[in-house]
């Protein structure tokens, strides 16, 4: 084979009159009566090739035999095409090879999915056939930009002196939340090791070791319902300070952010990120990571519910639950009654029994509650900011189902709607969260983040005494509506985090048992810390602007969590299974119907 001397993609005016060697695939062949042209393709784009008799007489019918995929090598001389064949819309468009020596590398069978056309190919099939999809001009694009935002990211922390340090990828199951994935090993029956969930207790340690600041773009796995924005195995943007305060955590992450979208974008969002506490979330949005594009924020008329004559109002009110109201503003001539009534099905899934609404219009009210509310029209107008053209839709139940289902259809209705750019970045701390949740089937507390949060306090009184009224000093940063990072400040002292263990209902044997390692190195000077995660996936998938994480990683898994190309996870010998003391049972058989 002769050296490549240039990417096709990567063909210009400079090296016209040259004889140049392109390596590639083909991704057209056309033959216009003895003259045949196909259009070179590889990762940097394509360049059209020319082969006619006079000047590759011998391997005419070489090139003839060419079709999509082959793969081959073409030496030739660049020159400059006609003006009336110049082709604006490509970046080689003004040249072509002249061919003079053609080399057949390897043949292709026609592809089972389209790689020179926008036309969609269903899913299944893209993924049975990654290693072809992947040649898609888009998916180069999406990975090309996830390799541009994590050079962005390791040149940032770099230039602070942070180190990028390797943590163990088999390692201790420890209750993080999700479940993990186990691994058998064959020296040591009936034991496993786990895969990381993330290495939550590795940077801790890595802070007590001295190492002041840590990162690592690094593999992590959760055994997880899946859906658009999760995988299985998943890449995480780690990193942990020590003697950082929360705020200087949140500076240091969004210039990082401001950075990332300067080098993918060519510009840095110049205004510093809003912030909004957790209870403000909960209020406005229903939600811990809202979609800050676009309004729509909640109206809460519970104090009103509990005069109104309404008795649906009225009753979730009087029982300590909520009643909060959105107005989409102008758009009531956009619903019908049945299209109104429709978006039941929205909310439904949330636990909502219903979904009332109502027109504003120059005559009242108008819509299926219109009579229970016409007699406090100028009032409930001036709560929810209501102008003629405006529809109108409420919730009332307990504090949850109205935060989640309201929730739920603000994000419909803002998307249905586009009532945001879909080219903004609109990025948001949200902070304050409650360090503890109450679990009502289990009948204790549990972390709202992970048991090594420190409260905001810091001391031990609040953590024994009123363990409900404690704020974590916890922070998730937030973009378009996704969580695509969360961090706190770390308990670094043993006595604060064996009251955290006592809080969560563990023993002391229980605790020693799973998180020995970590409190002895407690006992031994660990310094204030603090960290962030990043998922890498998720703030790819929106600088894509792709609906799916599947889109910016190479090798995903589908919603079920199946390799389909590789078809895992799989069977595998019973030999192993031996070697490892293991044994599987058969599936059972469902009765047959009688």
């Amino acid at each position: 084979m002769s050296k490549r001397t240039t990417y096709a993609g990567l063909v210009d005016e400079t090296l016209v009159g040259q004889e140049i060697t392109l390596k590639g695939w083909v991704q057209k062949r056309r033959d216009l009566g003895g003259v045949i042209f196909i259009d070179l393709r590889d990762r940097e784009g394509f360049c059209q090739v020319v082969f006619n008799r006079q000047n590759i007489e011998a391997q005419m019918d070489e090139a003839d035999s060419l079709r999509s995929e082959y793969v081959v090598e073409v030496t030739g001389v660049l020159q400059k095409r006609d003006p009336e064949s110049v082709n604006p819309k490509i970046a080689t468009g003004e040249v072509e090879l002249m061919a003079t020596k053609l080399t057949t590398l390897a043949k292709a069978k026609t592809p089972p999915i389209y790689v020179d056309s926008d036309q969609k190919t269903d899913e299944e099939l893209r993924l049975r056939y990654r290693y072809i999809d992947l040649r898609r001009q888009e998916m180069i694009s999406n990975l090309r930009l996830r390799h541009q935002v994590t050079s962005a990211i390791r040149n940032y922390l770099n230039q602070l002196d942070f180190i990028d340090i390797e943590t163990p990828v088999l390692n201790k199951s420890t209750p993080e939340g999700a479940r993990d994935f186990l691994v058998p090993t064959r020296r040591e029956p009936n034991s496993f090791y786990a895969l990381p969930q993330s290495p939550q207790i590795y940077k801790q340690l890595l802070m007590g070791a001295g190492y002041d600041r840590y990162y690592q773009i690094v593999k992590c796995f959760r055994d997880e319902d899946l859906r658009g924005d999760r995988q299985p195995e998943f890449t995480q943007v780690d990193l942990e300070t020590s003697f950082l305060s929360q705020e200087e955590i949140q500076d240091l992450v969004e210039e990082m952010l401001k950075e990332v979208v300067y080098q993918v974008r060519g510009e840095k969002p110049a205004a510093a990120f809003p912030s909004i506490t957790y209870a403000e979330a909960m209020s406005k949005y229903g939600s811990d990571k809202p979609d800050i594009r676009f309004g729509l924020e909640f109206k809460d008329i519970t104090e009103f519910a509990k005069t109104t004559e309404f008795g649906v109002f009225r009753g979730a009110a009087d029982n300590g639950g909520q009643v909060k109201a959105i107005n989409l503003k102008g758009l009531m001539d956009e619903y019908t009654r049945k299209t109104a009534d429709a978006l039941l099905d929205v909310v439904k899934p949330y636990g909502a029994k219903g979904l009332a609404w109502t027109k504003i219009t120059e005559d009242g009210f108008n819509g299926p509650v219109a009579k229970f509310l016409s007699d406090d029209f100028e009032e409930l107008v001036g709560l929810l900011d209501g102008e003629i053209g405006d529809i109108i839709f409420f919730m009332a139940d307990n504090e949850k189902v109205v935060a989640d289902a309201l929730g739920a259809l603000r994000t419909h209705l803002g998307d249905k709607h586009k009532l945001y750019d879909e080219d903004e970045l609109a990025f948001v701390w949200v902070t304050d969260f409650p360090l503890l949740e109450f679990d009502e089937d289990e009948k204790r507390y549990v972390a709202m983040h992970h048991p090594f949060t420190a409260t905001q306090e810091y001391n031990l009184d609040t953590l024994r005494n009123q363990p409900e009224e404690a704020l974590a000093q916890a922070y998730d940063i937030v973009l378009n509506g996704y969580e695509i990072g969360g961090g706190s400040i770390r308990i670094h002292t043993r006595e604060m985090q064996d009251e955290m263990f006592k809080l969560l209902g563990f023993t002391e044997d229980q605790a020693y048992s799973q998180f020995g390692f970590l409190l002895d190195a407690l006992e031994y000077g660990f310094p204030p810390h603090g960290g962030l995660a990043l998922g890498l996936d998720r703030l790819v998938m929106i600088l894509a602007n792709q609906p799916n994480i599947r889109e910016v990683i190479a090798f995903p898994k589908t919603g079920s969590g199946m390799d389909l190309m590789s078809n895992a996870p799989s069977a595998v010998d019973r030999k192993q299974l031996r070697e490892l003391n293991l044994s599987v049972k058969a599936p059972r058989k469902a009765k047959e119907d009688k």
